[in-house]
């Protein structure tokens, strides 16, 4: 193994585990190896790539996105979901468990944060079903596999990081997670109608005689979510508003859904700058410190020795990817998977691109991945989001959550096969953002 490859492992692996904060330990983990390998102005090099990376105006979004959704969490939206939602399911097979996978997809239109979007939806969800009768590992693992639906369907914040780092269209991101988000979405909903029709029991008691006035009659209760997906994702498309502009027009309509709902007071509107502070600053840290690491591996000469050593493998297009689905699950089981991306996106991106797929479809692809990452222990963030929920154990939590997971095994596989799912709206739509 190349020296300098070999020395940023054991860098990352010591550094990482005494426990520094993962930002931070980025930027160390590429400092040292410039220090004893090359003879060049390390501060000079870790200053402009710092500011170059935070300068960006794409990343203006990100702030804006998980203000948002801060404020969104403040709000009797989850009520609001659960009441529109509810009259609409009763006549599928395991009526309302939908209700988290119909409740995740529509608010991941209007946050692009995986932890919102399962907490936000399973603070009513869950104590409904259980209150129900339903089955309390379905109920729990429908959400943990749902929830992370926030990173696919736009917007989202780990494409907008993705397009920043990956210098590409963060419009054209967005766009290509449409049907490969309503796709899986789709596909969590079958999984639950064929397992209520094999093991009934898993359905909790059947509600009062449903109307379709009755069904009408709730569609009111979705106004503010619809409201907010038509101010954010149809000023984007409709050539209205940048992304960054959209997340402006969604704080602003998060404010007026808060206002009108009565439910945003002075403390909500505190913590939620506070807890978007923290966020943001966590991961401009992450982002700037794996940008770094980037820069450093590729003065070290890494990414072009890992690449030498993958292409003497002769692997073609889908036994890559299936490689790199097994890569990134197990640095997803010690990593968070934000940071695995950021980290390994100089390496893996020139690979994936080098047999043929395009840097939009690999966007869809890594975030499949972390959203795996969401739910595998031991530091699946959805896993611990439904574990403040319910105060159920992690273990009973991630065991609810595998068939989820090896359903997107499954539906990563067949974007592989077919990247038309992906590509269709990027290559067919033309944006005016």
């Amino acid at each position: 193994m190349n020296f300098a490859a070999a020395s940023v492992i054991v860098f990352l692996i010591i550094i990482l585990g005494m426990g520094v904060w993962v930002g931070l330990g980025l930027f160390g983990v590429g400092i040292l190896p410039l220090m004893i390998f090359k003879s060049m102005p390390t501060e000079k090099l870790l200053a402009q790539v710092t500011w170059n990376t935070m300068t960006s105006t794409e990343l203006l979004a990100l702030p804006l996105f998980i203000f948002m959704a801060e404020i969104l969490y403040r709000t009797k939206l989850s009520s609001s979901l659960f009441h529109g939602l509810s009259p609409w399911t009763t006549w599928l097979p395991g009526r309302l468990l939908h209700i988290n996978i119909l409740g995740c997809t529509l608010f991941a239109a209007i946050s692009g944060s995986s932890a919102a979007t399962t907490a936000t939806v399973g603070r009513i969800t869950l104590s409904e079903l259980f209150a129900r009768k339903y089955d309390k590992d379905i109920a729990m693992g429908s959400l943990a596999g749902a929830g992370t639906l926030g990173f696919l369907i736009p917007p989202s914040t780990i494409m907008i990081i993705y397009g920043v780092l990956a210098q590409e269209s963060i419009l054209k991101l967005f766009i290509a997670g449409v049907i490969p988000g309503l796709c899986l979405s789709g596909s969590y909903m079958l999984y639950l109608g064929i397992l209520a029709k094999m093991k009934p029991e898993i359905v909790g008691e059947q509600e009062g005689t449903v109307t379709w006035k009755d069904r009408f009659v709730a569609l009111k209760h979705l106004g503010p979510v619809l409201f907010l997906i038509l101010s954010v994702l149809g000023t984007m498309y409709g050539g209205i508003a940048s992304p960054t502009e959209a997340a402006a027009v969604g704080v602003f309509g998060a404010f007026l859904v808060g206002a009108l709902q009565r439910s945003l007071n002075w403390e909500n509107f505190k913590t939620a700058i506070m807890g978007a502070a923290r966020t943001t600053s966590m991961v401009g840290l992450i982002i700037a410190g794996a940008v770094f690491l980037s820069t450093a591996m590729g003065f070290l000469g890494i990414p072009r020795f890992v690449a030498q050593q993958i292409g003497a493998l002769n692997l073609g297009p889908f036994a890559l990817i299936c490689v790199l689905i097994v890569f990134y699950g197990i640095l997803g089981c010690v990593l968070e998977g934000m940071s695995s991306i950021v980290m390994t996106l100089s390496i893996t991106l020139p690979l994936v691109t080098s047999v043929g797929y395009s840097p939009i479809w690999f966007g869809v692809f890594v975030v499949l991945v972390v959203e795996m990452a969401q739910i595998t222990p031991p530091v699946g963030f959805n896993l611990f989001v439904i574990q403040g929920l319910t105060g159920e154990s992690l273990g009973r939590i991630a065991k609810a959550a595998l068939p989820f997971f090896f359903i997107m095994i499954f539906f990563t596989l067949l974007i592989a096969i077919f990247p038309d799912i992906v590509m269709f709206l990027p290559d067919h739509v033309v944006l005016r953002g």
